[in-house]
């Protein structure tokens, strides 16, 4: 950080209040050399400290939208949700908020106070740091509109990149609603949204809410489930295949023609099968946008034409039309038909599901079923009403879609809301067959841990030996893309080791997440910094990656390290990762300061190419600019001259 020159004459008895430079003493630059040099000995190992640096923590932010969970009693004994309070209470219940791991905590500088600690749980080697927010108005869910489902999403986005997992709390009535909306709004999304809430108020003697919200936490933070689900009743759903089904039950919530994605019981038992992984290289964007003009017609019996016209006039843009069994209306009612045609030849998009609470809208096996998909009508398959709806309204307002490319979009399986038949692919078994009868193995818990190590094994195996066709074969046999080994190394991590850029790209156009980490918090965007690989750093990012979730700290250390290493392509490389190359450490030094404090003109004229800041202050309030001219450094010091005219001018 500082030349050698310096840092002799302060070891070599010079006054520890004073340094000479060229016989003149600087009292302030002596008391900078101490610092710096006792930080330099700190960071000496920076690149293993940045990895441990809270690598066993997951952040998950909280969102409180309102609802029974959060709500207490007033005066009269009603129940209401009241602003301010519930962060309050929830840090003095120890089963919520670990006060001894936080204060523990409050030790480092980096460490947010209004942050939450969940004590530690057998089911996950890592702890989850949780912080609260609430809405500016807390909601009865009843009132709940696209205007709140746009509001949530927003605020889940604006926290994205600094967060591992979200959890939103919501009223139970039109929770189904709002994570189906929220299914479609994130478009790539690449981390678990969790959308949960209780019958009974989490303070209260007995409630359901604090398994659900303890349960939440724990997924949100520590799952590889990159979707917006819901827990309720010891069970994760996928949130646009969930209907609330009783409204005193404590398993209130069920996924009809889906089954759950995780069943809490002893064990956290994952279904990792069932989670629905993108499939392109696209990093999450939200589409904050829901259009009004959809409704819901439920057939029953002697249903009036009246009724049927009124529902499908302007400005109505699309109709969930519920309808018997697996899609029929009566066939003696031709006033209907027409209506119903009339309005898909206006541009009305009209999708049909079933009444039923199982089953779907299949192949038109009967007249009726045939005449409506005759006539332009949308089968929805097994979609459940609110998803229906909500993808309507989703679809709907990508105002530059035809209305053929608006049809097409509700026929397809966006986010795992229907059972496409088509897109089932067949899995291979007989590895798995051949594994249970040589082993002779009868528990199925014991051959699921048996196969997913082998599995893993050959994986990994496949991708060592960059063979696209055996990582392809060993996923048809169920392998998973995302399984972490001992270290919590991926399959991803591993290929970016590799420098295989294609396989890179293969994985994941196949599903693999580039936000897990590993034991010690690396990131794949991490493994590809350390390479110094810019295009593997390019397709990261195309895939969403980032590096907010390391923290600026870290990513301070880690420049700093490459500055004072001479390490011009690291630094590079965490540019074109994102890092903010003003970013400054504990003494407000940025890497400027210290390529100057280095003497390294190379290093100087690179950070300078790259925006950074001549004139930041350090704590001894010096500029880079201060420390040459104290030096002596002609070259640098006119260099730091021109580019501080150049930015005086702009």
């Amino acid at each position: 950080m500082i030349t050698n020159e310096v840092l002799n004459n302060y070891e070599n008895g010079t006054s520890k209040h004073d340094v000479k430079i060229n016989g003149h003493a600087h009292t302030k630059l002596a008391a900078t050399v101490q610092k710096t040099k006792s930080f330099m000995e700190l960071s000496i190992n920076c690149a293993s400290s940045v990895k441990n640096d809270c690598g066993n923590e997951r952040k998950v932010y909280v969102l409180y939208t309102g609802g029974t969970i959060g709500m207490i009693k007033n005066n009269e004994g009603v129940l209401i949700p009241q602003k301010g309070i519930f962060e309050n209470m929830i840090r003095s219940y120890p089963q919520l908020h670990d006060a001894m791991y936080w204060k523990q905590r409050l030790s480092r500088p980096d460490f947010d106070s209004s942050f939450l600690v969940l004590p530690e749980s057998k089911d996950l080697d890592l702890r989850i740091v949780y912080k609260i927010s609430e809405c500016k108005e807390l909601l009865d869910s009843s009132n709940m509109t696209e205007a709140e489902w746009v509001l949530i999403a927003e605020d889940v986005m604006r926290h994205y990149d600094d967060y591992d997992g979200f959890v939103v709390l919501h009223g139970t009535d039109t929770l189904s609603y709002t994570a189906s909306a929220l299914s479609f709004m994130f478009e790539n999304i690449g981390k678990c949204v969790v959308l949960t809430g209780s019958q009974i108020p989490i303070f209260e003697p007995r409630s359901d809410g604090t398994d659900n919200f303890v349960s939440s936490l724990l997924i949100a933070g520590g799952l590889n489930i990159p979707e917006v689900t819901v827990f309720f009743g010891s069970k994760l759903y996928r949130g646009n295949r969930t209907r609330k089904i009783s409204a005193h039950n404590l398993y209130a919530f069920d996924s009809p023609n889906c089954v759950p994605l995780v069943e809490v019981g002893l064990d956290f038992d994952v279904n990792k099968r069932a989670i629905f992984k993108p499939t392109v290289i696209q990093k999450c964007r939200l589409h904050a946008k829901m259009s009004k003009n959809v409704g819901m017609l439920t057939i029953f019996p002697s249903i009036s034409l009246a009724v049927v016209k009124a529902f499908f006039q302007p400005p109505i843009e699309g109709v969930v039309l519920s309808t018997y069994g697996a899609g029929n209306i009566p066939t003696n009612r031709a006033d209907v038909f027409a209506e119903i045609s009339a309005a898909v030849d206006r541009g009305v998009v009209v999708v049909n599901i079933t009444q039923c609470s199982t089953g779907s809208v299949a192949a038109p096996i009967y007249e009726t079923g045939k005449l409506l998909a005759g006539w332009g009508v949308v089968s929805g398959y097994d979609m459940t009403p609110e998803a229906a709806l909500t993808k309507l309204s989703y679809v709907l307002s990508k105002t530059e879609l035809s209305y053929k490319e608006k049809v097409e979009m509700m026929y397809t399986n966006l986010r795992g809301e229907l059972t496409n038949t088509t897109s089932i692919a067949l899995e291979d078994n007989v590895l798995v067959d051949a594994l249970a009868s040589s082993l002779n193995i009868q528990s199925p818990k014991v051959l699921i841990e048996v196969t997913e190590k082998v599995f893993g094994a050959l994986l990994t195996n496949a991708i060592e030996r960059d063979d696209e066709r055996g990582v392809k074969k060993m996923l048809d046999m169920g392998a998973d893309i995302n399984a972490q080994n001992t270290e919590g190394r991926t399959a991803l991590h591993i290929a970016i080791d590799r420098g295989s850029k294609s396989m890179v790209e293969f994985l994941m156009k196949n599903g693999a997440n580039v936000h897990l980490k590993t034991r010690v918090g690396e990131t794949p965007l991490l493994t590809a910094i350390q390479r110094d690989d810019i295009a593997m750093i390019d397709s990261l990012l195309k895939c969403g990656a980032h590096l907010s979730s390391v923290g600026s700290k870290s990513i301070c250390e880690l420049l700093s390290l490459a500055t004072r290493s001479g390490s011009n392509s690291r630094v590079m490389s965490l540019i074109a990762a994102g890092a903010d190359v003003n970013l400054a450490d504990e003494l407000k030094q940025t890497s400027l300061h210290k390529a100057v404090l280095c003497s390294s003109l190379e290093m100087t004229t690179c950070l300078l190419n790259e925006g950074a800041r001549v004139d930041v202050k350090d704590v001894m309030n010096f500029t880079p600019l201060d420390y040459a001219r104290k030096l002596n450094q002609d070259v640098i010091v006119k260099l730091l001259e021109e580019h501080l005219k150049k930015e005086i001018k702009k």
